[in-house]
């Protein structure tokens, strides 16, 4: 998870980092109450090397040369600040960029100090949050990438026949993150008070824009560093140990589902399995403030038997097959059937198109992993 190219990573971490996922892995429903007594001046510098030197400054203008110029006594005043509980967590500035179909999208950019801390938060979590991510998971995890993602969907479309498909786009997934839930899913796994409270002084930081300082009670802003990992761990409980623990066993036939950060796709072999899970997904995030969005999630197919126009098979017998282990998506290269209303890829050309619409995912798929651009 995000930068990690160019910084040699010191001994000490490596092996703290390893500590914590061996415990993690081998106590999956132990709350770690002690995790800050890993951070040390070692720790901060390494943070402080894997942040990006050249992004957006926050609301104080500060440089990374700037905090660079007496960078020691900085880590040793914010490794202070952060164990004692003083550490103040400045808003985040809001940045507008233009999106791909004419919108715009809003960014909360950290100070370059706060970048630090929230990557020295970051490096605490991530080894131990690797340990319960699911392989469905592929969005700004270490080691993992959309093209990854998009593989491993092509194969399972192409050669394993699941052929429909549930495309799914959250609206404004980062916008709407509910903070009492995700204090819920972090205190299942992190029960520290001092990576507690700092979480909670970024949630309530607020957004600079200008001049007007916006709170709320909901979002996580992207941008921020820690974002992209908070947004990984809310959708790990709400979509993906849902859909491995409770959807996964009532379906009838061979199943699958790939998620980016917010946007993701599931897989079917069985038409009914596909409609089936499209009726309860919106009640299932709806419980936890998310929303489908109305435009952007639609069931699809890849059929290259479906010449009716998307007419589903019959109900078939149950079978005992069971998920794939990853996956991936496609949403390029797709046509609209006007008698059934499901976008369908046509018979001729599928392996050309899927490698169309492999790049044409990867687009919208990548642009989740804006939150970590910043950092």
């Amino acid at each position: 998870m995000g930068n990690t190219e160019g910084a040699l990573k010191p001994a000490n971490v490596s092996t703290k980092q390893r500590r914590i996922a061996d415990l993690a892995r081998t106590n999956p429903k132990m709350a770690f109450t002690s995790l800050n007594h890993h951070l040390d001046e070692e720790w901060l510098r390494y943070a402080y090397e894997l942040t990006r030197k050249d992004g957006a400054t926050g609301i104080d203008g500060r440089t990374a040369a700037d905090y660079e110029a007496n960078l020691e006594e900085n880590l040793r005043g914010l490794l202070g600040r952060i164990k004692s509980g003083r550490y103040y967590a400045p808003p985040v500035r809001a940045a507008t960029i233009p999106k791909a179909d004419g919108t715009a999208r809003t960014l909360g950019i950290p100070t370059f100090e706060d970048k630090v801390a929230q990557r020295a938060i970051v490096l605490l979590l991530e080894p131990l949050y690797e340990q319960d991510f699911l392989p469905c998971s592929y969005g700004s995890r270490p080691g993992r990438s959309a093209h990854q993602s998009l593989r491993d969907l092509r194969s399972a479309i192409m050669e394993r026949g699941l052929r429909w498909l549930l495309d799914v786009d959250l609206r404004t997934y980062f916008d709407t993150i509910d903070h009492g839930h995700l204090r819920t899913f972090l205190a299942r796994r992190v029960a520290d008070g001092v990576v507690r409270t700092m979480i909670d002084k970024w949630l309530k930081a607020g957004v600079l824009d200008e001049g007007q300082l916006r709170r709320s009670d909901v979002s996580t802003p992207q941008g921020g560093v820690i974002s992209p990992l908070l947004a990984n761990v809310y959708l790990h409980y709400v979509l993906d140990e849902w859909f491995a623990a409770a959807v996964g066993p009532r379906m009838n036939k061979r199943h699958v589902l790939v998620r980016f950060c917010d946007d993701f796709v599931l897989a079917f072999e069985d038409f009914l399995d596909d409609r089936r899970v499209f009726e309860v997904l919106g009640k299932r995030v709806g419980r936890f403030g998310l929303a489908l969005h109305p435009d952007k999630t639609r069931l699809a197919t890849s059929a290259s038997g479906d010449r009716t126009g998307g007419t589903p098979p019959r109900r078939r017998r149950r079978s005992t097959s069971s998920a794939l282990p990853t996956c991936g998506a496609s949403r390029g290269g797709a046509r609209t059937s006007s008698t059934s209303g499901r976008r369908r890829l046509g018979t001729r050309g599928r392996c050309a198109r899927s490698m169309t619409g492999a790049r044409s995912i990867g687009i919208g798929l990548c642009r989740s992993s804006i939150g970590a651009s910043a950092g």
